[in-house]
């Protein structure tokens, strides 16, 4: 099958593609293949959210975290963590760790219910909370897949390409954790090289995994540089972010409340993410593997809101179950979809910002694969998420990242964002369109109207992946699958990439950064 080729836009300004000929049947199509986005921005989710549980069943939800966290308690395996809890006077018997309601409340006081991040790009920055909703590329799978050379381990080639992906699309909001992990350098220095390519090539927010004290002090460092920021100027407001998770069922690890409290020390964002797997790492019912996860969360955030008051932190949500005949996880369930909505009761609840994640477990971008994220990405949008992982590239659950699924989720991105447009819902007089129904009459037709003319290239959304011809059209036109268009506009982007500009003085302060660090060692690999 030909693959089509590749015309990239700015995105500044969305040309849309013109159509004639009803679905396109008697139009040929040029061998250009036009990338027309939707310009950058963070939509507002201005829906209703999806409330599965009533008052009573969100309270049942809450008590049962609360007697978690009171009865059974947490383990925290960091020392300074445990100090920290005995002087708040929670109880504190070797590394387990009970707390009482009221203290915990008292801590969520003290988080901000909003946040922006603003990266080394301020018209960039990306707002967390309010209703905004946005969106993280795929994070952590150690392989990668297309469809040319298959499934294989992640390297730091591929990294880059995702990298270029991730900046190209304007869906896209934040560059998160490394899209795919880069095997071949060594893990005492891969996030110096993940970093700096991150701040080269995206000038998006960035994430850093918290992961001890030398990869989040050299994030921030880097970080800082990269923005032309003051010590003092990067301490005052979010430039960059964290996610952690805990241990599930009960335990946080060292590394990660280490870099928890390096960063919220220094006023940048921590979310923090329980991974509970219902029937598995969690109870087997849905409200059990919710409090669960709630408990876990909460736990963290009051430690971070103890350490330092005010921190902005968002609470994540990662429940989904197992397929119990198999005990291999499973996402984009209707089960993920409601764990998703209750736990977004929760948050709103609490006053905090809510991630989620688009995910599936099909291992190729095919048919299951975009159901199950097509149900994932609603549920976040029905849940009241403000930062959604994962949002494009991810497979196998999380152990593959593949190009063409990443091309084909930034479709499903836009249309999310197209629906959220106000134009969609907008009620003005043009809009009601009444003199153009009276101009037309019965059985007649609004094509060629003036209402219509003077509206029909932006009147709809446009796609860059679909193909909405019929099938005599598509099948003259060489039968391209959506993977091949996927994976055509995948290696144009790639191949014609260019990097958003940085000064050239902060490009060699970063590079010399770097180069320090790994002369010094890196970072321990053992904890």
């Amino acid at each position: 099958m030909p693959e089509p080729t590749f015309e990239p836009t700015s995105g500044s300004a969305p040309e849309r593609r013109r159509r004639g000929g009803g679905r396109g049947g008697n139009q040929r199509r040029t061998d250009v293949f036009r990338l027309d986005q939707m310009p950058w921005r963070v939509p507002l989710n201005t829906d209703r959210p999806t409330e599965p549980l009533d008052d009573e069943g969100v309270e049942a939800l809450h008590l049962t975290a609360m007697r978690i966290l009171s009865e059974i308690g947490i383990e925290f395996l960091n020392d300074e963590a445990l100090g920290l809890f005995r002087t708040a006077g929670c109880r504190v018997e070797g590394q387990n760790v009970r707390m009482d309601s009221d203290f915990v409340t008292e801590m969520l006081a003290r988080a901000p219910g909003a946040f922006t991040i603003t990266p080394r790009n301020p018209e960039r920055a990306v707002p967390i909370g309010d209703g905004h909703l946005a969106f993280v590329n795929v994070s952590s799978p150690p392989s990668a897949w297309d469809m040319v050379r298959g499934k294989r381990t992640g390297d730091f080639e591929t990294f880059r390409e995702f990298l270029m992906l991730t900046q190209a699309f304007n869906c896209i909001h934040v560059a998160g954790g490394y899209p795919v992990e880069p095997v071949d350098i060594h893990a005492s220095v891969r996030h110096l090289d993940c970093i700096e390519q991150k701040l080269v090539l995206t000038d998006k927010v960035c994430h850093a995994y918290s992961l001890g004290r030398e990869r989040v002090e050299d994030a921030m460092e880097m970080v800082r540089i990269a923005a032309g920021l003051s010590h003092a100027d990067f301490d005052a407001a979010p430039r960059m972010f964290t996610n952690i998770n805990s241990v599930s069922p009960l335990r946080h690890d060292f590394p990660m409340i280490d870099g928890a409290l390096r960063l919220a020390r220094r006023g940048q964002p921590v979310v923090v993410t329980p991974f509970t797997l219902a029937g598995a790492m969690a109870p087997v019912t849905m409200a059990g593997a919710v409090a669960l996860s709630i408990a876990e969360a909460l736990s963290a955030i009051a430690l971070l809101q103890y350490a330092a008051p005010g921190a902005p932190v968002a609470i994540g949500t990662f429940t989904s179950n197992v397929d119990m005949r198999s005990g291999a996880p499973a996402f984009g369930t209707p089960e993920y979809m409601r764990a998703t909505q209750m736990t977004g009761q929760l948050a709103r609840r609490y006053g905090l910002p809510l991630r989620s994640s688009g995910v599936c477990t099909a291992n190729i971008p095919d048919a299951q694969a975009m159901w199950e994220t097509c149900n994932s990405l609603w549920a976040a949008v029905q849940s009241g998420s403000n930062l959604v992982y994962h949002a494009a590239g991810w497979l196998e659950g999380g152990l593959i990242a593949s190009p063409e699924k990443f091309v084909m989720d930034c479709e499903m991105l836009q249309m999310i964002q197209r629906y959220f447009d106000p134009v969609v819902t907008a009620t003005g007089p043009d809009d009601l369109a009444l003199e153009a129904i009276r101009e037309v009459g019965a059985g007649g037709h609004f094509f060629g109207i003036a209402h219509t003319q003077a509206r029909y290239e932006h009147a709809f959304y446009a796609p860059f992946v679909s193909d909405w011809r019929n099938f005599e059209a598509w099948e003259r036109d060489g039968a391209v699958d959506t993977i091949a268009r996927a994976h055509g506009i995948y290696r144009q982007i790639v191949e014609g990439f260019t990097p958003p500009p940085m000064d050239a003085a902060i490009r060699d302060e970063l590079g010399d950064f770097v180069k320090r660090r790994k002369a010094e060692g890196g970072a321990p690999t053992d904890f």
